[in-house]
């Protein structure tokens, strides 16, 4: 069986985290959703992140999400690829030395904030990536080239495809099949 890793921890945001997580289950991927100190059956809390008008994205609670795997378990030779959802989960996910050797071994799709566990991988030197804009400047100094797109679209470069936010879920995920190689 076809299967994804995804990388979430709590106040991931929803949409990134759900959309992606049905959409790979519907085209046949086992998705295994991990967070460090967690296990299968854990918790996450989500946030909705919402574009209303202001200079950043509004923030609401979400749901709960149940972990289906054990981050302790995982081995990368199991898995087609990984997805890192955005929200704020990724800038304290990146603390974790295991998450960074996982994110090394993988076509990887990131999106929203999901590049701050790829700028401190050290994977982007000479790669183009899109995130969320606020996360630009990161893309940057760890040797990247910021690309600007709008909302609903995903850029890919080698083994690597990433989006700006939410709206662009069906186009990373689009992508990211596409780059596995499996349908």
């Amino acid at each position: 069986m076809k299967k994804v890793l995804m990388l979430a921890g709590d106040f991931t945001e929803d949409y990134e985290t759900m959309v992606p997580f049905q959409a790979l289950q519907a085209i046949g991927y086992q998705v295994d959703v991990v967070c460090p100190d967690k296990k299968a059956g854990d918790i996450i809390r989500t946030a909705i992140h919402g574009f209303e008008g202001e200079q950043t994205y509004s923030e609401k609670r979400g749901h709960n999400f149940a972990l289906t795997a054990d981050f302790d378990k995982v081995n990368t030779a199991d898995y087609n690829g990984l997805f890192i959802t955005g929200g704020r989960s990724p800038e304290y996910l990146r603390l974790t030395p295991r998450v960074i050797e996982i994110v090394k071994e993988f076509f990887v799709a990131a999106i929203c904030h999901g590049p701050q566990i790829l700028t401190a991988a050290g994977v982007l030197k000479g790669k183009k990536a899109t995130a969320y804009p606020a996360v630009g400047p990161d893309i940057t100094l760890a040797g990247g080239t910021y690309v600007a797109v709008d909302v609903d679209k995903a850029v890919v470069d080698g083994n690597l495809v990433t989006s700006p936010a939410w709206p662009g879920d069906s186009a990373i995920v689009a992508e990211f099949v596409k780059l596995m190689g499996t349908v």
